[in-house]
Order: C-alpha cells, then sequence, then structure tokens
C-alpha cells in the first residue's frame, strides 16, 4: 500500500480529533460563554444575529487572545519551559473579565488536567498548578507530546469553539439542526485566515477587548433562568 503523507500523518490527526471531541469530559457543552443572556436580552434573536456575534468573538477573544496564547503555550511546552506556562496560565485567567468566565477557564483546566495523564500524557509537577488554571496549558501539553503541529491545534481549537457555541445557539435560540449546520458553514472560509492572523500576535501582545462578552456574561450569572452554567 503506498504510504502519503496523510496517511504518515494519521496518528497525530485521530490524536486531535479525540482532543476537540464534544465527548472529551471537560464540561465545554456546560458553557454559553454569555449567548444565553444575549439572547434573553433581544441581541441575539435569529440566524443572522447570531453569525454576527460569532464573528465578534472570533475576532475579540479567540484570534487576540486565546489562539496566541496557545501557540505560545505549545513552543514552551516543547522546550518544557514551565515558568513560560505559569505566566500564559495567570494571563489567561487575569484576561476573564468576569468572575463566570474565570470559574469555566478553571473547571475545564481543572477537568483537562485530571483526564491528560490518563491518556499517558506527562504532566510535571512543576506544570499541574498552571494546566489546573486554563485549558490552554493541557492542550498545548498534549499537542506537544502527541506531535500534533501547532497550526492544526489551532485549526482544532478554533473549531471546537465554534461547533459548542454553535450548539448552545441551535438549543437557545432555537434554530433548527440545518441552520446550525449552515452557520459553521457560513464561517468556515474565515477559520483559516483566524489561525493565521493569530500567529502574528506574540503572547507579549495578546489581549481581548470583547466588552458585549462580559456584559453578558456578567448578567448572565444572575439571570433567574438558565440552562447553561454559571
Amino acid at each position: 500500500m503506498p504510504t502519503t503523507e496523510a496517511t504518515g500523518n494519521s496518528g497525530q490527526a485521530f490524536r486531535l480529533f479525540q482532543l476537540i471531541s464534544p465527548s472529551l469530559p471537560v464540561g465545554a457543552f456546560a458553557y454559553s460563554q454569555g449567548l444565553e443572556w444575549a439572547i434573553e436580552a433581544g441581541w441575539v434573536d435569529s440566524e443572522e444575529t447570531f453569525a454576527e456575534w460569532l464573528a465578534g468573538q472570533l475576532q475579540q477573544s479567540i484570534v487576540s487572545l486565546e489562539l496566541p496564547m496557545l501557540n505560545a503555550a505549545y513552543e514552551a511546552a516543547k522546550q518544557a519551559d514551565w515558568p513560560a506556562l505559569e505566566t500564559i496560565s495567570q494571563r489567561m485567567m487575569a484576561w476573564r473579565e468576569t468572575k463566570e468566565l474565570r470559574l469555566e477557564e478553571g473547571q475545564r483546566g481543572a477537568a483537562l488536567a485530571r483526564l491528560l495523564p490518563n491518556l499517558g500524557i506527562a504532566m510535571p509537577a512543576e506544570v499541574k498548578i498552571s494546566a489546573q488554571r486554563s485549558q490552554i496549558i493541557g492542550l498545548a501539553l498534549a499537542g506537544a507530546q502527541w506531535q500534533i503541529t501547532a497550526a492544526d491545534l489551532g485549526r482544532g481549537y478554533i473549531w471546537s469553539w465554534l461547533e459548542n457555541a454553535v450548539m448552545a445557539g441551535v438549543k437557545l435560540i432555537p434554530l433548527g439542526q440545518t441552520q446550525g449546520q449552515q452557520i459553521l458553514q457560513r464561517m468556515v472560509p474565515v477559520l483559516e485566515q483566524a489561525v493565521q492572523d493569530a500567529t502574528q500576535i506574540d503572547m507579549h501582545q495578546a489581549g481581548s477587548s470583547a466588552p458585549a462578552l462580559a456584559i453578558a456574561s456578567s448578567n448572565h450569572e444572575i439571570q433567574y433562568t438558565r440552562l447553561f452554567r454559571s
């Protein structure tokens, strides 16, 4: 059987699929990241306004903060630079503007940190607290040890974020399943550019400016009726 580049990389590809799977037990499905309140407030009420909400979060948080930090964490993990990973995890937490977003960051980080050693990922004592603080650290450790490229890890991260957000929107707005898939398809052309744009931002330039997300998240903390975790 001829060997192709795709065949040679299949192990890493399947590992990446495992990391971004909705079945990964880190609780990503339990959070709406402010979307639930944005819908109640009337900010998001249709397929069109939902796509606009997603595009805003993509540029104001994912591209400007999360992907650059993931890239930096990946390089630090490859070099076993534990102090750098600690700095990254602290900055990730500092950029979370509400109590709800900070709790989500820590809860997902802690869940991933518990899981990864059971999947064969080495988690030295020096990095354990950093990994429990932010899921970015666990993803970087897994990506480096499983030899997933930084670009593919970023692609997986951004797809996982988008898929979880669309699943929440389909449930809350509500939208049909076909509309949800159409939104995913609509966003695909901008995802690769987002991954490339993030490579131009180093960890010292990274930051988030998403006031709508912060307002929605802080109001979601006290929203009377909620389906999603706060």
